[in-house]
C-alpha cells in the first residue's frame, strides 16, 4: 500500500509540471524527496500503514524546517496538503 501511494502521489506532482507555478515546482521537487524518504523507510520498518507514512512526511518537513525560507515553508506545506486532499477516499 506505502508503494501505491507514493506512485499516486508522485504522479501528482508529475501532472502538475505543465501548469505549475516556479514556487509549486520547486515544492512538488522538494515533497517528492520527503515522500520517498519516508516511503522506504516506512517499507524498511514493515509499516503498511498510509496514516504512519504521512506522519513521517510531516515529521520529515518539519526536521527540514532550517532548510527553507518562511514562505518556502507555507508553499511546501500547503501543496503536501493539497497532495494528502486529492489522495484521499
Amino acid at each position: 500500500m506505502i508503494q501505491q501511494y507514493e506512485e499516486k502521489l508522485s504522479c501528482l506532482i508529475d501532472q502538475m509540471v505543465e501548469t505549475a507555478s516556479d514556487d509549486e515546482l520547486f515544492a512538488g521537487g522538494y515533497l517528492r524527496g520527503h515522500i520517498s524518504l519516508s516511503a522506504a523507510e516506512c517499507e524498511l520498518n514493515g509499516i503498511a500503514s498510509i496514516d504512519v507514512m504521512k506522519e513521517a512526511v510531516d515529521t520529515s518537513i518539519a526536521q527540514a524546517q532550517s532548510e527553507l525560507t518562511p514562505a518556502d515553508q507555507l508553499i511546501v506545506k500547503a501543496m503536501w496538503q493539497q497532495l494528502q486532499a486529492r489522495t484521499s477516499v
